[in-house]
């Protein structure tokens, strides 16, 4: 149409991602959007509704991003639990050394500040949580040990994994967070064995 921009909504999700992940939801200012976007209010609400929906879009386009390939990692692997957990650990390390993204995970950053968050943004945050636990107990039930001893694995590692999330905005070191990874893997491996 004549006299409309069009812009890439595709590249606008990306770049209101980014800056979500890097504040959080809270201290995310349509001025800050605006500025990451190259969007005016007009256009980011015209494209997009409101900042909470904006939000839940970059949630999900995060949330495809990387829960594919959380997804071909732990698939890499189907008869052999802890390799697949390894494999799991080693995509959140690669994504925190990736100096073209933020520190942490944006996930782990709602999660942590969902006292903020819409009911509605809260209940999308927690299923993502809860879609990262089943994609790791479907990786681990091929082993011996009995469901709910399964069931606390998942949980187990999905929460070592999201505190490596937030180790690494802390700024602790890659040897240390690679060490957390490390013994939660051979934690896993002893109470696969265990049962």
């Amino acid at each position: 149409m004549s006299g409309r921009k069009q812009f890439d909504v595709g590249a606008a999700v990306d770049q209101a991602m980014r800056v979500f992940w890097e504040r959080g939801y809270a201290d995310t200012s349509l001025d800050a959007l605006s500025a990451a976007t190259g969007l005016g209010r007009g256009s980011l609400y015209g494209a997009f509704g409101n900042k909470e929906a904006l939000f839940t879009r970059c949630l999900d386009r995060y949330s495809a991003i990387y829960g594919t390939r959380f997804e071909q990692a732990l698939a890499a692997h189907p008869h052999d639990p802890v390799r697949s957990i390894e494999a799991f650990f080693a995509v959140t390390l690669d994504r925190i050394a990736d100096p073209s993204v933020p520190a942490g995970c944006l996930v782990a950053q709602s999660a942590a500040q969902s006292s903020t968050l819409s009911a509605e943004c809260g209940a999308r945050v927690r299923s993502l949580v809860s879609a990262q636990q089943q994609r790791v107990r479907t990786s681990l039930a091929g082993s011996s040990a009995d469901g709910r001893s399964l069931d606390e694995l998942a949980t187990f590692v999905v929460a070592v994994n999201q505190s490596l999330a937030v180790l690494s905005r802390v700024g602790s070191p890659d040897s240390e967070l690679r060490s957390v990874a490390s013994v939660a893997c051979s934690t896993v491996a002893n109470a696969i064995s265990a049962g």
